[in-house]
């Protein structure tokens, strides 16, 4: 499996000095951008200008997470901005594959996200388009969420079909993550892990993130 990997939410970071936010997190391995257009999700948050900002300054690779609708039309500019990692819904892409395909062609890795009621196995087959597959652990639109363990055994079909291919695809949990839930998280087969207020929500985000990660790495993968 894949190293494992923390990737803070500026979600829950301070807007306002958000450059100055993003450098507390420099020993993240990525930073997580939650774009949310109020038609996918009920919430609105920042779009690609902001973004493109954003990856001037940040000392650690984007990794975008489009909670937006029409996604086969949009996600491709977030690739063009030089952007590591672009995420798209599959309940908001026409053409996955197509997209998924387009999004490496331009340079970034290709993520998909499927909500916390939206079964992997209908996407099984498309693996080996993607580069990491987002299992939500809470409804997207809204930080500060509890985690769903419903979601647990779906990570877990999800890894036994990638170990069973032999494809290097990243499983990436977000939603409710902290010091405890990490450690189930990773025991399903999960090995990014995105956190806000287990992050920003301390004074000392750099340490929170060492936290998580040891965690993490200290946590064997359950054996079917």
């Amino acid at each position: 499996m894949s190293q494992c990997c923390i990737n803070p939410s500026i979600l829950s970071a301070d807007f306002v000095n958000l450059e100055a936010e993003l450098q507390r997190i420099s020993n993240a391995d990525a930073v997580h951008v939650d774009v949310m257009d109020n038609h996918f999700v009920p919430n609105l948050t920042l779009g690609l200008p902001v973004v493109q900002r954003i990856q001037a300054v940040s000392p650690v690779p984007l990794d975008a997470h489009l909670m937006i609708s029409d996604a086969d039309r949009w996600a491709p500019a977030y690739a063009d901005a030089g952007v590591a990692s672009v995420t798209f819904h599959a309940e908001a892409a026409m053409a996955p594959v197509k997209l998924a395909r387009e999004l490496r062609a331009r340079g970034a890795k290709a993520g998909m996200a499927l909500r916390p009621a939206t079964p992997v196995e209908p996407y099984l087959d498309m693996l080996s388009e993607l580069d990491m597959l987002l299992i939500m652990t809470v409804e997207p639109g809204f930080g500060g969420q509890s985690f769903l363990d419903i979601t647990l055994p779906k990570i877990r079909r999800a890894r036994a079909a990638i170990e069973g291919s032999g494809i290097g695809v990243a499983i990436q949990v977000d939603g409710g993550i902290t010091e405890e839930t990490i450690v189930r998280a990773a025991e399903a087969g999960a090995n990014v892990f995105v956190a806000g207020s287990a992050v920003y929500g301390h004074q000392d985000p750099a340490a929170a993130i060492n936290r998580l990660r040891a965690a993490a790495e200290a946590t064997p993968v359950a054996t079917a």
